[in-house]
């Protein structure tokens, strides 16, 4: 029997799906939408070249189409998630390029006109720790008093060697201060990391988690990552091949990595979803159902669970 306390599966970490039927009493499905946002990275503010895994659409490949209002963005994902859930509350999900990276008016007609939408519960809003503002700060303190927010932000290593390398262009420092701004503003918080990046060692990517696990963070993606086509990551790979790690490397990093994060740190993500047609490795990340029971059949069979080493770190 599963005896990890924040699970009602068979599953040894803290799901989202618990969390939000915890929270709300119901299933709650996040709607990614494409707002249209640019990021500092790519519009010549930090550098042309954005960082080198992203994909033309920044991380948006299951967002909406920009070209469409949020509206209809909204509603079109949502009738589809209706077929397999009709009772389900939502929250969108600001997820493509940087979504804090525009001046606060266009940022709270963007936002709030999700938020006026029908059994909207919350927004989850993708962005930099260099790009939020102390103005867009206040503003964010605001809407969380009135919703359930999220801000997520790309970290992907706390490595500053690693982060020069794929092209971050903030240092580790910055996230630090930023992190500590959402957290006195009492704001869900949920950081974005990569495991498998160029010269990165399992010790180092287990010491990005034992990392995080010290601060006052409340979830966490992890993310393999993706080689893809027309990326500056893929000319990368051709000059300066690196290991790339397969399905069993993968798997066991992870579980090591749950092991030492606090069993209330809210699991969001073990995975990416990486499209097939734009993918050049790895090709087992496509069977992203495969790579979640694989973990779960490794961590039945090691009786492990999340948080069971972060005593110790």
């Amino acid at each position: 029997m599963n005896k990890f306390p924040y699970s009602n599966t068979n599953k040894r970490y803290h799901t989202i799906d618990y969390f939000y039927k915890q929270k709300f009493g119901e299933k709650v499905c996040k709607i990614s939408l494409n707002a249209g946002f640019t990021c500092p990275n790519i519009d010549g503010t930090l550098s042309k070249n954005g960082c080198i895994y992203c994909s033309k659409t920044g991380s948006g490949e299951y967002g909406g189409n920009p070209k469409e209002d949020l509206i209809k963005q909204f509603e079109e994902i949502k009738n589809t998630m209706n077929k397999k859930w009709p009772n389900a509350k939502y929250i969108g999900y600001f997820q493509a390029r940087t979504n804090t990276y525009a001046p606060l008016n266009i940022l709270k007609e963007k936002y709030e006109t999700i938020l006026n939408i029908q059994n909207v519960v919350g927004l989850s809003i993708a962005t930099r720790p260099d790009c939020i503002t102390d103005e867009c700060l206040n503003y964010l303190e605001q809407l969380n008093k009135k919703t359930f927010l999220t801000i997520e932000l790309g970290l992907q290593t706390i490595h500053d060697k690693t982060s020069k390398i794929i092209n971050r262009c903030h240092d580790l420092k910055c996230f630090e201060i930023t992190l500590k701004k959402l957290k006195e503003k009492n704001i869900f918080t949920v950081v974005h990391i990569i495991n498998g990046l160029p010269g990165e060692t399992k010790e180092m990517m287990i010491e990005t988690i034992k990392y995080l696990n010290k601060l006052n963070i409340d979830g966490i993606k992890i993310h393999m990552l993706s080689i893809l086509k027309n990326t500056p990551l893929e000319k990368y790979y051709q000059i300066k091949p690196f290991h790339i790690l397969t399905k069993d490397e993968y798997i066991d990093i992870v579980i090591n990595q749950l092991e030492y994060l606090n069993s209330k740190i809210v699991i969001q993500r073990l995975t990416g979803d990486p499209m097939k047609e734009q993918l050049i490795a790895p090709l087992w990340t496509t069977k992203k159902i495969d790579v979640l029971n694989s973990i779960d059949k490794e961590m039945l069979k090691r009786n492990t669970y999340q948080g069971i080493k972060c005593d110790n770190v």
